[in-house]
C-alpha cells in the first residue's frame, strides 16, 4: 500500500472493518464484513453507501454559460449548451481516432460546469481540458472535496431525512441541499442501475455526513466488489475494461449518449476528435459490438476469456470484457464484444476457460432493469 492515496473517508473504512486494496492509485474498500454478495443484494433491495471520493471533482468556469459550454462541445460529442439549468448528462472524451479517452458526467451550475471523471483517468482528463480551454476559461480540479454515493430503491427515503427536497429530484437532477448542517452538490444519480444519489461534500464534513447517513435505518456501507457487480448487471461500461482509447462508442453501444444537435446534419454537427471517424461508423456500421452475454452453469466467464462462434472448428469473434457471477441474476453474467454478425439477441456462442470451451448465448442488456426516479 505504500505510496497509495487516501480519500477523507479512509478511517471510517478501517473502523468499520472494510478490507482495503489498491485501486487506480488509492487504498479503497474492497467489501465489509458483510460481504460482496450481501453488500449487491443490500444496494438491489435496500440502500448502499459507497465511497467514490477517489473520482475527480473539476469545475470549469468562464464569462457566461454560452462560453463554457461552446468550448466543452470541442472535446465531447454531447449537447452542452441545450444543458437545462441543475441537469446532468453522462459523456465521453473522444480521441481524433475516435476512440474513448474517458467517460464521465457533466453538470450545468449556473454559468459553469461541474465535471466528474474517472479516478485512473483524471490527472490525463484535466490537462486535456485545461490545454484546450485555457486561459479562456478556468479549469479548477476540487482536490478538497469527497464524493458519497447513496444508491438503492430505500435512497429517496434515506437522504431525505437529511433534507426532504431530495424527494423531489428527478433522475440527472442536481441540486444544493443542507445535510446536516453541511451544503453538498447533489445529483440524482448512479452507476448501479439503482435510483440514487451522488454527494459532493467538502473533505472536512465527508465523515461525519456519511456517519449520519449510516445511521440511518437500512444503510450499509458497500465497497468495490458489489460496485463492480452491480454496474456489470445494470450494463454499463467500466473505462479500461469494456471502453477505452480504441474503442469507438458505435461499437459500445453508446449512440444513445450522442445527441442528435451534434450528429451529421445536426445543428453544430461535429468539431469534436474523431467526429468524422464516429459518424462514417454510424453511417456504416461496425465490425464488432458490445454484448450480454449469459454463460450456462454456474462457472463465471471473467475479463479476457476468448470467444469463438458455433461453427465446427469454431473461429475467434471477441473477447469478454466484463464477467461475474451477478448476485440478482442468480447466476454468470458478462459483457464483451463480438463480430456484429454475431451479434443478436440468442446467438449461441462458445467461451474458452482453461483450454475448455464452454456454451453461452448472447443476450440484451442490461441483465437487471434500470430502476432510476423518472
Amino acid at each position: 500500500m505504500n505510496g497509495l492515496k487516501r480519500t477523507p473517508l479512509y478511517d471510517l473504512h478501517v473502523e468499520l472493518g472494510a478490507k482495503m486494496v489498491p485501486f487506480a492509485g488509492y487504498e479503497m474498500p474492497v467489501q465489509y464484513p458483510m460481504g460482496v454478495m450481501k453488500e449487491h443484494l443490500q444496494t438491489r433491495q435496500q440502500v448502499g453507501l459507497f465511497d467514490v471520493s477517489h473520482m475527480g471533482q473539476v469545475l470549469i468556469s468562464g464569462p457566461s454559460w454560452e462560453s463554457v459550454a461552446q468550448a466543452f462541445e470541442s472535446l465531447v460529442p454531447m449537447d452542452v449548451l441545450g444543458l437545462e439549468e441543475d441537469r446532468q448528462r453522462y459523456g465521453f472524451f473522444t480521441n481524433d481516432a475516435g476512440g474513448i479517452e474517458d467517460d464521465l458526467m457533466f453538470a450545468r451550475r449556473g454559468a459553469g460546469l461541474f465535471v466528474v471523471v474517472n479516478a485512473a483517468c483524471k490527472e490525463a482528463d484535466i490537462a486535456r481540458m485545461r490545454a484546450a480551454l485555457e486561459p479562456d476559461l478556468s479549469v479548477t480540479e476540487l482536490a478538497d472535496r469527497a464524493l458519497i454515493a447513496l444508491q438503492g430503491p430505500g435512497a429517496e427515503v434515506a437522504l431525505s431525512k437529511l433534507d426532504p427536497r431530495a424527494a423531489g429530484m428527478r433522475f440527472m437532477d442536481v441540486a444544493d441541499l443542507d445535510l446536516g448542517g453541511v451544503t453538498a452538490w447533489v445529483s440524482r444519480s448512479g452507476y448501479t442501475g439503482e435510483d440514487g444519489y451522488e454527494i459532493s461534500v467538502a473533505a472536512d464534513a465527508a465523515a461525519a455526513l456519511t456517519r449520519a447517513l449510516l445511521d440511518v435505518d437500512g444503510v450499509e456501507p458497500i465497497g468495490l466488489g458489489a460496485r463492480d457487480s452491480l454496474r456489470l448487471e445494470a450494463g454499463l461500461c467500466l473505462y479500461g475494461h469494456d471502453i477505452g482509447p480504441d474503442t469507438n462508442p458505435v461499437e459500445a453501444a453508446l449512440t444513445w449518449a450522442i445527441q442528435k444537435v451534434r450528429r451529421a446534419g445536426g445543428d453544430r454537427a461535429g468539431g469534436f476528435p474523431g467526429a468524422d471517424v464516429i459518424f462514417d461508423a454510424l453511417a456504416e456500421g461496425v465490425q464488432r459490438k458490445r454484448v450480454g452475454l449469459l454463460p450456462e452453469g454456474r462457472a463465471p466467464m471473467r475479463e479476457g476469456v476468448a470467444l469463438f462462434d458455433a461453427e465446427e472448428g469454431g473461429k475467434l469473434i471477441g473477447l469478454v470484457t466484463s464477467g461475474g457471477f451477478g448476485p440478482s441474476v442468480g447466476g454468470p453474467v458478462a459483457m464483451g464484444y463480438v463480430t456484429a454478425d454475431l451479434a443478436a439477441a440468442g446467438t449461441a456462442i462458445w467461451g474458452e476457460v482453461r483450454g475448455k470451451r464452454l456454451p453461452l448465448t448472447v443476450t440484451k442488456l442490461p441483465f437487471v432493469a434500470a430502476n432510476f426516479k423518472r
